[in-house]
């Protein structure tokens, strides 16, 4: 199966061959037609996989897609390795993945950046941070799949006992600590707090429960 990226650097970096020739229009062209990117590579002589457009950048698309349509209906003459490009791969061509209208040759680079995409927007998992609704709040992972945003600690302004011992034997009981095994609830995190003191801002050196 032929790598599109491959005959990219293929075209490109081939310091033995003769130099790779540039699209020609041709007597049918119109040169007011075609593109100041595609008229570039014709009068500077110019391959097309010597363009310098980002690989998957708009414009390195448009450029593509501009050749396989003058390539289709013969208004441009592509020789070499731009040619290999247009005959062999889909370079150019576009179509629904998804719903989404993506360039054809480029789908698996585009369902990566997806993907990453979709990292990005995944909140850090088991990382307790401020805020919220109460005073902190934490994203977990649910048995069955996807992720939850628990919510816990004091809303009246009580502060944190985390350095009285009595206090934090006192929370424990009152609270069965040494029972809360369910990530998914405000009370598992809240007997934990002294383990994340430093990632909340607290001052403990503490890291058992309450």
């Amino acid at each position: 199966m032929i790598k599109l990226k491959d005959l990219m650097l293929e075209g490109n970096s081939c310091s033995n061959c003769s130099r790779p020739k540039s699209p020609l229009l041709t007597e049918q062209t119109n040169p007011e037609k075609v593109s100041p990117n595609m008229l570039y590579h014709v009068y500077q002589k110019l391959p097309l996989t010597e363009n310098t457009f980002r690989y998957g950048s708009e414009a390195f698309l448009d450029l593509w897609q501009e050749a396989r349509w003058l390539h289709d209906n013969n208004q441009m003459i592509f020789e070499g390795v731009d040619k290999q490009l247009l005959e062999e791969t889909e370079i150019g061509k576009f179509d629904f993945y998804n719903g989404k209208l993506v360039p054809i040759d480029l789908l698996m680079e585009e369902v990566d950046l997806e993907e990453a995409d979709k990292k990005k927007k995944t909140p850090p998992i088991g990382k307790p941070k401020r805020g919220g609704s109460k005073k902190f709040y934490v994203y977990v992972r649910k048995p069955g799949g996807g992720v939850k945003k628990v919510s816990f600690g004091d809303t009246t302004g009580l502060s944190a006992k985390i350095n009285n011992p009595e206090a934090r034997r006192a929370f424990a009981k009152r609270h069965d600590c040494a029972n809360k095994k369910d990530r998914t609830k405000a009370s598992y995190w809240s007997c934990r707090l002294p383990r994340y003191a430093k990632l909340l801002g607290l001052k403990s050196s503490f890291s058992g429960f309450w």
